[in-house]
């Protein structure tokens, strides 16, 4: 590898997905001709009845970003206590907990879908348990009836962070329609971006209510607080670019899907690197392309092969490096977690994530699954050249 990139332009993870500009700027010069741009707006109120709509569920409330959602959301069921969630997950499931005095209990996740498996999970509940937390990772959803029962079993509250599955389907049903209510990112990596936001999406009538009041400081209409909250809403900017890009969604997925595609048949002949799949009898997103790799194999590892492609201008990630349950302060609250979870430290070690969305095109992945080739084609000599520098 030379020490010019191959591209000249960073190719990220998670690069925005955006829909159409005028259409979009249409929507903000109404917004400032109104002179509303918060607290409930019209654009906001549109928004969260097209996700609604779109997901087939009773209430959509919009937030700030998800993981607001998911605090207040964990307020509105009144958790307390220990928390069941799983260690490989973006750290803000977590966090969402900890803030609030809960302990987020990690349960190990099933080698196959990396969502929590439901076969370890009795181990971890305690008369403390107040909850499980559910993680659809990848777009792909967790094994929703089992966690159900599970849930009625115990008389456990059950929700799910679904902030990688919208547009995503659990036998035949789209997720945001399961658990006491299903919380959404809408961060401007996820599929569906508002530049930054999220949402709660749920059937309960009466937790969709206490959810709107704790999102607006507890305000009952004007001067009338009859409730604790917070400062959760989402703004109308954030919301016109909810439904611009909502306008678009089909086509984001047709992308994803065609970059699904190319990947696949360009990965398919590299010793030790394997693309996850996708239930085809399912609606999935296609918006994270991940690959295992296997060091026996490819003759490198996973972080050297990650770096080797940042110097290329490919900005791999590790996604959820080192696992939630080795990041502070939860390696320092519950230095023991990590005996349970030999699944999450395989997963770990052997998870990249690579550049997709919008703004990839299938040329970028040719160069990309051509770097990776080479790359284990030659991975003796490239640790011998690893060697000889670190010796310098």
């Amino acid at each position: 590898m030379g020490d010019d990139p191959r591209f000249k332009k960073p190719l990220h993870v998670g690069s925005p997905n955006v829909g159409n500009r005028e259409e979009f700027l249409s929507r903000v010069e109404d917004i400032l001709d109104r002179n509303w741009l918060t607290n409930n707006g019209p654009v906001v109120q549109e928004f969260e009845n097209k996700i609604a709509e779109h997901l087939g569920v009773k209430h959509c409330i919009a937030m700030c970003n998800g993981t607001v959602a998911l605090e207040i959301a964990i307020r509105a069921l009144d958790l307390k206590g220990e928390v069941i969630v799983p260690s490989f997950t973006f750290v803000a499931t977590a966090h969402s907990l900890q803030w609030q005095e809960i302990k987020p209990v990690f349960c190990d996740i099933d080698r196959e879908t990396y969502c929590l498996d439901p076969s370890e999970l009795e181990k971890h509940i305690t008369s403390r348990t107040t909850a499980i937390l559910g993680v659809h990772l990848f777009g792909r959803p967790c094994d929703i009836n089992t966690l159900n029962d599970l849930s009625r079993k115990h008389q456990l509250k059950l929700l799910f962070d679904a902030s990688h599955a919208f547009g995503c389907t659990y036998q035949g049903q789209l997720v945001g329609n399961f658990g006491e209510c299903e919380v959404f990112s809408f961060h401007a990596t996820k599929l569906l971006n508002t530049l930054e936001g999220g949402a709660i999406v749920t059937n309960n009538d009466s937790l969709a209510k206490k959810v709107r009041l704790m999102k607006n400081f507890g305000f009952d209409g004007l001067d009338h607080v009859v409730y604790i909250g917070s400062n959760g809403k989402m703004n109308e900017v954030n919301a016109a670019m909810g439904l611009t890009n909502m306008d678009r969604l089909d086509s984001f997925v047709e992308t994803n899907v065609r970059n699904y595609k190319k990947y696949s048949e360009a990965l398919k002949e590299i010793p030790g690197i394997e693309l996850i799949t996708y239930d085809q009898k399912e609606l999935n997103n296609y918006h994270y392309i991940v690959i295992e790799v296997d060091e026996g194999m490819t003759g490198v590892s996973r972080d050297l092969l990650v770096d080797i492609l940042r110097a290329e201008n490919v900005l791999a990630r590790r996604y959820f490096y080192p696992g939630c349950h080795r990041m502070e302060p939860y390696k320092t609250f519950y230095p023991t977690a990590g005996g349970l979870l030999p699944h999450t430290h395989q997963i770990c070690r052997k998870i990249m994530v690579l550049p997709t969305g919008s703004q990839v095109a299938k040329d970028d992945i040719d160069k990309i699954c051509s770097i990776i080739r080479g790359v284990v084609a030659d991975s003796k000599e490239i640790l011998r050249l690893q060697r000889e520098r670190s010796k310098q």
